[in-house]
């Protein structure tokens, strides 16, 4: 009965191993593969052993048991693990499996040393054979690894159960349901006969939960899901090739939408094809000069073609390159009509915008020209000022700063000729005076900041372009104000200044430095470059130093123009 019963279980572990053969897909995990092919090797050791007539042979068998004792229980543990999303480095897996391989070493020098069995005899028992042994060391050992075996799985499972959302709590349940079946068939049924092991029933009972499991999982993993709905779906396939641009294999989707694919020999050259070579192979190559080149469009009998190339990722290793095609064609198609259309709105409204613009632009400069115009002292100010910010915003730009980008320096250049707006609320009689200020005259010109800040704001309040009149209004209020916190009308000190008032300081001191006012002559450049630069730090923000120096020659070259 007992040589049955093993039988009896071989027999039933072949026609799971069966089922799984044919629900086999190349996705699964090689795990399974190897816990599956393990088992009815193992239960077929049981079966020799059981039926052994001598010593040898039962040593034989009782080796081949030893598999599953050591390698399957590993096999089990790494595919636990697999499943609850742990992964193992790989210097981890050879570790782990070296280790059980010299344990396994062990076991295979039974019979001739003791140091797994010290000693070993058959006896019969109710017509079936049993091995009588006396355990040696390394059978301690087998027992300390088991247990640390199953001691990593169980924490596992408890660690995805607490922690690991995109683990199901009903595969954690079928797996504690898989590992109590275990112990309880390898050390709890022992204790009521040792004469017949029900470690084989454990093995086959885990086939079955493992088969419930794998079906289950599969759902589970979207990547592969995903791929192979879009390979029914017909209208979206992969190729791909190695790195010496060898063909390794194309989907059936694109052997149908490129026939002469199926031509090409699989790790042959597809340099030699010359539809591939004049198609993927240069797209590749642009690929390779530039990854940013990884979409293309590619017509064919009436048809477009959507291709997205990336690299063949295997694990974390570029193995080549993949390209993935879609049939694109209702799409753009749809696009084309959508953009025609937009292009019509588009240019019209940008026709109307710009006009709206110009005429914006025109009346800020008309006021910002009728405001210089009552000053005497500053003719061409305006000009010459948004020529210095645009010099050093371009400065900066090349330089690529984190501070700026292209967006903003052309609103602060729009924005600079509006910074003197506030003088058109001073008094002529200050505005105007040739000379300079009594401090009562100053406090008063001082306000020009604030009042040019609400004008701009009045001017600016409709626009759409918030950006735009942030920056106008603080050109405006602030460019007054010093990187010490000295300057005027609110006080603001280093960061608290914003970065458009910080450049127009630049400029607006500059400008004033090496033009004729009339209460002074101008400074040479030299002069006034000293100041700037002994100013960076107090006056002036110090990290637009390198901007400032980066501009200076430009801006000396632009005051030499207009001088002549």
């Amino acid at each position: 009965m007992v040589i049955l019963y093993y039988e009896v279980i071989f027999f039933i572990s072949l026609i799971l191993v069966g089922v799984y053969a044919v629900i086999w897909h190349k996705h699964f995990d090689v795990y399974f593969t190897l816990m599956f092919a393990f088992i009815p090797v193992v239960n077929l050791g049981y079966v020799y052993l059981a039926r052994a007539k001598n010593l040898e042979t039962a040593i034989v068998a009782n080796k081949i048991i030893y598999l599953g004792g050591c390698f399957l229980m590993l096999f089990i543990m790494l595919t636990v693990l697999g499943i609850c999303k742990i992964y193992l480095k790989k210097w981890m897996k050879m570790l782990l499996l070296l280790i059980t391989a010299l344990e396994y070493l062990t076991v295979l020098s039974i019979g001739r040393s003791g140091l797994f069995y010290k000693n070993v005899s058959l006896k019969m028992v109710n017509g079936h054979s049993i091995l009588v042994k006396d355990y040696g060391p390394f059978h301690t050992v087998f027992y300390i690894m088991l247990i640390t075996y199953y001691l990593i799985t169980i924490f596992a499972m408890y660690y995805s159960f607490r922690n690991k959302n995109d683990v199901s709590n009903k595969i954690i349940s079928l797996l504690v349901l898989t590992e109590s079946i275990s112990l309880t068939c390898f050390f709890g049924l022992r204790l009521i006969t040792k004469d017949v092991e029900f470690v084989p029933l454990s093995y086959i009972l885990a086939q079955i939960i493992y088969l419930i499991i794998i079906h289950r999982v599969c759902l589970y993993d979207i990547m592969d899901t995903g791929i192979d709905t879009i390979e029914k779906r017909g209208d979206m396939g992969f190729i791909s090739f190695d790195k010496k641009l060898n063909y390794l294999g194309s989907s059936e989707a694109v052997k149908n939408i490129f026939p002469e694919v199926n031509e090409i020999k699989v790790d042959s050259s597809a340099t030699k094809n010359e539809l591939l070579l004049s198609t993927a192979i240069k797209w590749i190559k642009d690929f390779t000069l530039n990854e940013e080149s990884d979409e293309v469009y590619y017509e064919r009998n009436e048809r477009i073609y959507k291709i997205n190339i990336s690299y063949l990722m295997d694990g974390y290793k570029n193995r080549g390159y993949q390209l993935f095609i879609k049939d694109d064609t209702d799409e753009q198609k749809y696009i084309k009509l959508l953009n025609e259309f937009n292009n019509n709105l588009k240019n019209e409204v940008q026709e109307k915008t710009n006009h709206i613009i110009k005429m914006h632009d025109n009346l800020i400069m008309s006021m910002a020209a009728m405001v210089e115009s009552r000053d005497n002292s500053t003719g061409g100010h305006i000009k010459r000022t948004s020529t210095v910010v645009r010099f050093i915003v371009e400065e900066m730009l090349k330089r690529r700063s984190p501070l700026i980008t292209k967006e903003f320096g052309e609103k602060l250049i729009k924005a600079a000729p509006m910074h003197d707006l506030g003088k058109i609320a001073i008094d002529d009689a200050i505005l105007r005076k040739p000379g300079k200020y009594t401090p009562e005259e100053y406090e008063i010109m001082k306000t020009h900041a604030s009042s040019g800040a609400s004008i701009v704001h009045d001017i600016l309040k409709d626009t759409d372009d918030e950006e735009f009149k942030e920056v106008a209004e603080n050109v405006a209020h602030y460019h007054h104000e010093r990187w010490d916190g000295s300057g005027y009308p609110e006080g603001l000190k280093g960061g608290e200044i914003p970065l458009e008032s910080r450049i127009m300081a630049i400029a607006d001191v500059y400008d004033a430095l090496v033009s004729k006012r009339v209460y002074k002559e101008k400074m040479s450049y030299e002069e006034a470059n000293k100041i700037i630069l002994d100013g960076m730090g107090s006056q002036f923000d110090e990290g637009l130093l390198i901007y400032y120096k980066d501009a200076r020659e430009k801006m000396e070259d632009f005051y030499r123009e207009c001088e002549s």
